[in-house]
């Protein structure tokens, strides 16, 4: 005996009930058909399901583009208040620090009597030769770029630089221990220096060489320095000196030479740094030349 298919031969009663749930079960087909086929679809498929509607358009939601915030550019990344570290620079070929020779020998002469002074135009070894030139009084600050830019007592600094000539004591001026000193820092890490304003030698910028100690026996030992950097002298000041061509032989045309910008030394440094490694000066080749500057160091 086969199955039989049991849709049929029932009472009027169950086919009005069946009928009833088919009309019911359309209704609410076509409601669903009307109000949310796409939303049905993609509820119950996501990505994928949506992805099938190919009839509907969709509209993408523009991503908003972030606007950039500049970023501020240091004027040095040891910068502190309104003060920077000097950069590291080199001493050259005539720091009589002990670093090198001079005439086959060791050249230090941080080691000899008499080199802490602050009138550095007289010769004290050998000669008391006394170098000639614009006279110039230079008071030099040395601060704490770690400490709002505070000034550090108690410290020395070495100045050294040629002559009017060009010339370097010791090495060039091999007979000469001049226009080299040794001062310590004040209360206010001040020192001041007498000397004159340097000659500017073929190929480089005119300028003065210093090193700093954090203690007079550490510099009176040699070889001890935590910085050691340059000043550049202001243009200006280097016109208005070398226009003395009697003082100045040959500085007016090495001057002509040269340029800050391409100087071995001062070409590489940010104009933060230039700036604070040029002396501010004033006065007058009759009255002599007065100069300060700042030396930043991190400590």
């Amino acid at each position: 005996m086969t199955d039989h298919d049991h849709s049929h031969g029932h009472s009027l009663a169950e086919d009005l009930q069946r009928i009833d749930a088919l009309m019911a079960r359309r209704r609410a087909l076509k409601w669903f058909a009307g109000a949310g086929t796409v939303a049905f679809l993609t509820g119950c498929g996501g990505s994928d399901a949506a992805s099938t509607d190919t009839t509907t358009p969709t509209t993408a939601t523009p991503t908003p583009t972030p606007t950039a915030t500049p970023t501020p550019t240091p004027t040095s990344t040891t910068a502190t208040g309104t003060c920077i570290a000097d950069p590291q620079e080199t001493g050259g070929p005539y720091p009589a620090d002990g670093t090198n020779t001079a005439s086959g020998s060791t050249s230090n002469v941080l080691t000899s009597t008499g080199i802490v002074r602050s009138d550095i135009r007289a010769s004290f070894l050998t000669t008391t030769t006394v170098a000639t030139g614009i006279a110039m009084t230079f008071t030099i600050t040395v601060v704490n770029v770690n400490a709002t830019c505070a000034p550090l007592a108690g410290y020395a600094v070495y100045l050294w630089h040629c002559d009017r000539s060009g010339n370097y004591s010791l090495y060039s001026a091999p007979g000469e221990s001049y226009l080299r000193g040794v001062q310590v820092t004040d209360a206010n890490g001040q020192v001041t220096f007498t000397t004159i304003f340097p000659g500017c030698y073929d190929g480089r910028w005119p300028h003065m060489h210093f090193e700093v100690f954090s203690t007079l026996s550490n510099a009176l030992g040699g070889r001890y320095a935590i910085l050691t950097s340059q000043f550049a002298m202001p243009a200006g000041s280097c016109t208005t000196a070398y226009a003395d061509t009697t003082t100045y032989p040959s500085s007016q045309s090495n001057f002509a030479r040269v340029a800050l910008s391409s100087d071995n030394v001062f070409g590489d440094n940010t104009t933060a740094q230039l700036a604070q490694m040029t002396p501010t000066i004033t006065g007058s080749p009759s009255t002599g030349f007065t100069a300060t500057a700042v030396i930043g160091v991190a400590r």
